[in-house]
């Protein structure tokens, strides 16, 4: 087998250990994956469409994750604002806290910053809850996204 399609496939499995694990940006190991193979072939495995859609399904992936908890935090009645603060927040929050501080530092945040706006405990437990379900559904969504990119790639390049 060669080596290159070693790596490529050890990338794709890699991402998908990496869409559990926060931190880890499993779709983009992936994407490293796809496109190392598809360079190793000259770059002719994948075809274009293929190539596209693989991209495609990657990036929105990677932007959905980040913006998940921020996303569902608006659903859940979140201002702008705090939709703004849970995206910012989010990174340094999982790189000081790890991932249990990314779920519980959304959540305060959001919480925080909405019982401050509208001083409705409810309506700021509801927008909390909302974000933490918004970043939990993020690494099943991802699980999901990175799985479906092993199995397209091996129906396309193997």
């Amino acid at each position: 087998m060669d080596f290159l399609l070693v790596v490529a496939v050890a990338l794709l499995l890699a991402g998908v250990v990496g869409s559990v694990v926060p931190m880890v940006p499993g779709a983009g190991l992936s994407l490293v994956g796809i496109y190392l193979y598809w360079w190793s072939t000259g770059y002719a495995t994948p075809g274009p469409l293929a190539l596209v859609a693989f991209t495609l399904v990657g990036v929105g992936a990677m932007v959905a994750d980040h913006f998940a908890g921020a996303f569902a935090a608006k659903a859940g009645g979140a201002s702008t604002k705090t939709t703004v603060l849970a995206a910012v927040a989010g990174l340094p929050l999982a790189v000081v806290a790890g991932p249990a501080g990314l779920v519980v530092g959304i959540t305060v945040v959001v919480f925080l910053a909405e019982f401050y706006r509208t001083r409705e405990p409810t309506r700021s437990v509801r927008a909390g809850l909302f974000a933490t379900a918004g970043v939990l559904g993020s690494a099943a969504v991802q699980l999901l996204v990175t799985v479906s990119l092993v199995v397209g790639f091996a129906l396309v390049a193997i």
